[in-house]
């Protein structure tokens, strides 16, 4: 008997847990995928796609399908998973920006109880990674690990360098940018 990876126990790729997520919260709102797409600003051939597991997906994309749904960006893109969980360095599930040289890769998800995200991102010189606001009362924290950053709220960003933290409200514009090559920060997504 052939089985698929996820009736044998095996993971399910980072694009199908992309595709059941979208469907799973499209259905809990009781929309359609055309007012998903019109919602979320984006084309319905797109939501389309993502929903067959055949899209390629931005951070911005997901995002915007998250904010339209009340939810953390990592109910979205997160499998589930047993209680111990290791992610290696080369196995990271990245998620490139579409506008910047920016990537991020979702590390751990809220536990039952708490609302908080981990992520690692990484970023080269060039164009400012924006962030339209996430869902009401959201915190951001990123403390750099290497090179220097200008981070935080539209209008009020920061320099950042390795070691410096920066906390922000994220319900609002924000964005990120790298100032030197191979820049990284470890980012804490906080629900509230």
């Amino acid at each position: 008997m052939n089985r698929t990876p996820a009736e044998a126990g095996a993971p399910a790729s980072p694009l199908a847990t992309i595709a059941a997520s979208i469907r799973r919260e499209r259905d809990r709102l009781g929309i359609s995928s055309a007012e998903l797409a019109r919602r979320a600003g984006i084309a319905k051939s797109t939501l389309s796609a993502l929903e067959a597991g055949t899209g390629n997906p931005s951070v911005e994309t997901l995002w915007a399908i998250a904010v339209v749904a009340g939810v953390p960006f990592s109910a979205l893109v997160e499998p589930a998973t047993s209680s111990t969980r290791v992610v290696r360095a080369a196995e990271q599930p990245a998620i490139r920006s579409e506008n910047s040289p920016f990537t991020g890769a979702l590390l751990s998800t809220c536990p039952p109880g708490a609302r908080r995200d981990l992520h690692v991102i990484t970023s080269e010189p060039g164009e400012r990674r924006s962030s339209e606001a996430h869902i009401p009362g959201t915190i951001e924290h990123l403390v750099v690990s290497n090179g220097r950053w200008s981070a935080g709220p539209d209008g009020e960003e920061v320099e950042l360098d390795p070691g410096d933290y920066v906390t922000f409200p994220a319900d609002r514009p924000h964005g990120y940018q790298a100032l030197t090559p191979g820049a990284s920060a470890v980012l804490i997504m906080e629900y509230r």
